[in-house]
């Protein structure tokens, strides 16, 4: 008996570290993105519901490092230590489209370089327009933008290579025709321009577009995904409005360093989903732009999510040959 309680104290000691209590510090949750943006704020809405699930006494701490839109934070990411305590809210200009668009690649595989640790939700896109465009609804400035000559209209993006310029040139070629893209250094200064009628049209992330289309600043069309959302429930999908088979939204995904231990990355993942689950959250994320995520979300779903999703845009960089630079 004296024996077997010995073994047993030093199988507890052995198994002590592996099984002590998680987090024990201050949780980091980074984004690739400037304070103040639609990224940021999801980030920010979710690490406060998350740091409760995950203890009483947890801090989960939002961290911006803003450069090359996410691409320089995800470079750093893969690189931090895989204990549970740095994290990172991404979207898919980091890890869908530079991986295929940036000239030369990036440094990180989105698959291979990280722990998925779950889908946070969709940021659908929106077509909008100035209010000098000649058609009112979302059929009518199909149609006209189909059946003008090339490049008679011109349209405004928050950068080459951004997801609107993606968004737009594969309109251009859902309408077989050419547009004038007009890049700007953000999607503020895009709808400015939208609005003065430096551009005529946009398709611009519609968390940053909400307000400006409540306020009537530009007119909102359509969204670019494959239903319409909630909080814009008059505004049709282009596939409804005669661009066949138009579906191209981005979102929003958890993701750690390579290798975190499993038990850590269910952690996590149990308090992502359970502040997802939160009424309260998700009608929060929805007003910021977000659609929560609602379907299975273990970690190897996430992955599946990713791998699904970098194979499209990968097809749509090709289709449309857009290239982006740092």
């Amino acid at each position: 008996m004296r024996r077997r309680t010995l073994a047993l104290s030093a199988l507890s000691l052995l198994a002590g570290p592996a099984l002590a209590a998680y987090p024990e510090r201050v949780v980091t949750m980074a984004t690739g993105f400037a304070p103040g943006g639609s990224t940021d704020i999801a980030a920010r809405l979710l690490a406060d519901r998350m740091a409760e699930h995950l203890g009483p006494q947890t801090r989960l701490v939002v961290e911006n490092r803003p450069g090359a839109s996410g691409i320089v934070a995800s470079d750093w990411l893969r690189r931090q230590a895989p204990d549970g305590y740095t994290v990172m809210l991404v979207e898919s200009s980091s890890h869908a489209i530079a991986p295929s668009a940036l000239v030369g690649g990036t440094r990180y595989d989105p698959l291979r370089d990280f722990s998925h640790l779950g889908v946070i939700g969709l940021a659908p896109l929106a077509l909008v327009v100035n209010k000098d465009f000649p058609a009112q609804d979302a059929a009518g400035v199909v149609a006209t933008l189909r059946a003008a000559p090339p490049e008679t209209y011109t349209y405004a993006t928050s950068g080459v290579g951004s997801i609107p310029h993606l968004a737009s040139e594969l309109l251009a070629l859902g309408l077989g025709t050419r547009f004038v893209h007009v890049p700007y250094r953000s999607g503020g200064q895009m709808l400015t321009a939208i609005f003065q009628g430096e551009g005529q049209f946009g398709i611009a992330v519609l968390a940053s577009a909400a307000q400006q289309i409540r306020d009537g600043m530009v007119r909102g069309i359509a969204v670019t995904g494959d239903r319409r959302f909630p909080s814009f429930p008059d505004l049709p999908t282009l596939a409804e409005s005669g661009v066949s088979g138009y579906d191209l939204t981005t979102w929003n995904i958890l993701l750690g360093p390579p290798a975190m231990p499993a038990e850590i990355q269910a952690a996590l993942n149990r308090a992502l989903n359970a502040a997802l689950a939160e009424p309260g959250l998700r009608e929060r994320l929805l007003t910021a732009g977000v659609e929560a995520w609602d379907r299975p979300n273990a970690p190897a779903d996430a992955r599946a999510f990713l791998a699904r999703e970098v194979a499209k845009f990968r097809d749509v960089v090709q289709r449309t040959g857009v290239r982006l630079e740092t």
